[in-house]
């Protein structure tokens, strides 16, 4: 399959940048400039490369000597042109929207008009550039703020053409990659899943795979995934520790119980209850609840005998992140604990490893997963556990499934749940009433396009008013309702 490669200096366009050319049909991967030579770079055979980040150290040349076409991004831009034989100077840092006059005779902005508007993000300035480019773009106040070498295949933009306040960016994204390197639109999820299908029987033959299976999309898609692979040679444990959303787990048992597959369900609510008592701080929430989900899933692995291969959820951002996803049960995590390495595994299978989250949500359905699977909310690995501020009760998390459950639903039914990137409830520690036990519960509602920014969306009076009123009404113990209209930055998604 065609590839193209995001050379990243260190910056946090990577990701961005690889969903973009993955939304255009074709495969791409994010290695590290400093840590890739440029011989593992040519084993790699790509098709195109593309430079992200804010280099710390001159960029090597003979990148651009290997007969690939290559586009430097924004703070790449200028070290880029440097590295090629321009000048370049310091100047203060550039970020936001700009106006920008694009040049008619580049072959990399064919189509578009002569003025439009772009994400600039540097701190250099290309005050000459190398023999043979000539300037793509222009601002009012920098004559350069792209260039390139049509017959090299060689184009530099301070702008980010990935980022969605560039007007257009995608096109000129698509016509680097087809008009320039040539790709084919490969990329698609049904060929995603023959391709991984293949490989995972070939590396598991007749041996055993056990899943560590949560519920949520990446281990729900994998499980999936491995089931058409391998059938009843994968078994799934879902620890239910008893912080799951509303009929949440009774969902996952249905659901994979009828599956070519061995299904276990561990009732552990008792003994997650008990460890997470009196416990305040999130993090040792984190700690206490990644810790019992190894203790439940060791106990488990050890009844079933011998397992060749353990399988987990990670996806692409978790690689990228080095291991920062909530959905690993291997490695160290903000919401996970790591499993023990004496339980005997042979091999470790990753599935989702080179999928973003779209990606994956777009595998499952391909493969006729449902909605309530493959469309979950984001969830933390702790689940409502995370949601409550203070010590965790069963009353609590009653209350605050309750209330979560009723927010939901009533976004769904106004035909709002698909246009908000994310929602729940968060039951705070703030008492009320003249009994001083009705709780106050706060209401979270964002938009974004990446999670790494988002917006706090404006639901309309009348629905916070209904949603407000039916909570008060039907959850006794909550007695107001407050609404987070704060976006991200400077506030976290989630409330811990």
């Amino acid at each position: 399959m065609q590839k193209v490669l995001i050379l990243n200096y260190g910056g946090q366009y990577d990701q961005l940048i690889a969903r973009r050319i993955r939304e255009c049909h074709v495969f791409c991967e994010v290695i590290s400039a400093e840590s890739t030579d440029l011989d593992a770079l040519r084993s790699l055979n790509p098709i195109g490369i593309i430079l992200t980040g804010r280099p710390s150290r001159p960029i090597d040349r003979r990148i651009f000597d290997a007969g690939v076409p290559v586009l430097g991004v924004g703070s790449c831009c200028a070290p880029m042109a440097h590295a090629l034989g321009g000048q370049i100077r310091q100047v203060d840092p550039v970020h936001g929207r700009t106006l920008t006059k694009l040049s008619e005779q580049a072959d990399l902005f064919v189509g578009f008009p002569p003025v439009t508007i772009s994400w600039m993000d540097y701190d250099q300035e290309i005050t000459s550039l190398p023999d043979g480019f000539f300037a793509t773009a222009s601002t009012s106040d920098s004559p350069i703020v792209a260039f390139g070498c049509t017959q090299r295949h060689i184009y530099g933009t301070q702008f980010h053409p990935e980022a969605f306040h560039t007007e257009g960016g995608t096109q000129i994204l698509k016509r680097f990659l087809k008009e320039i390197c040539g790709a084919e639109e490969q990329w698609q999820m049904d060929n995603v899943i023959s391709h991984s299908i293949s490989e995972i029987r070939r590396r598991v033959g007749q041996r055993k795979v056990l899943l560590a299976l949560s519920g949520g999309v990446d281990s729900s898609v994998a499980a999936a995934l491995l089931s058409r692979a391998v059938g009843s040679q994968l078994t799934c444990i879902f620890v239910d520790h008893g912080m799951l959303r509303k009929d949440e787990g009774d969902q996952v048992e249905h659901y994979f119980s009828r599956m070519d597959l061995n299904f276990i369900r561990v009732n552990a609510q008792e003994r997650f209850l008990r460890r997470l008592e009196g416990v305040w701080d999130p993090d040792e929430k984190r700690r206490v609840v990644g810790e019992e989900f190894v203790r439940v899933f060791e106990e488990e692995a050890k009844k079933i005998g011998h397992l060749d291969f353990l399988a987990q959820g990670t996806i692409y951002p978790d690689i990228l992140e080095d291991g920062q996803g909530y959905n690993d049960v291997v490695r160290s995590s903000r919401d996970m604990g790591s499993l023990p390495a004496h339980i005997g595994f042979q091999e470790l299978i990753e599935p989702l490893r080179l999928l973003f989250k779209d990606e994956v949500r777009q595998l499952g359905r391909t493969m006729g997963l449902p909605e309530f699977l493959v469309g979950r909310q984001p969830f933390p690995g702790p689940g409502l556990a995370l949601r409550i501020v203070g010590p965790i009760t069963r009353e609590k998390i009653t209350l605050l499934r309750q209330a979560d459950h009723i927010f939901a639903s009533e976004l769904e039914r106004a035909h709002m749940h698909e246009h908000i990137g994310q929602y729940f409830a968060v039951l705070t520690d703030t008492r009320l009433g003249r009994s001083g036990q009705e709780y106050c519960l706060a209401l979270r509602a964002v938009n974004t396009d990446d999670f790494a920014t988002a917006k706090w969306t404006r639901l309309p009076y009348e629905l916070l008013d209904r949603i407000s009123a039916t909570i008060v009404q039907e959850v006794p113990g909550i007695s107001r309702i407050v609404y987070d209209i704060t976006s991200k930055p400077p506030a976290t998604i989630e409330w811990q």
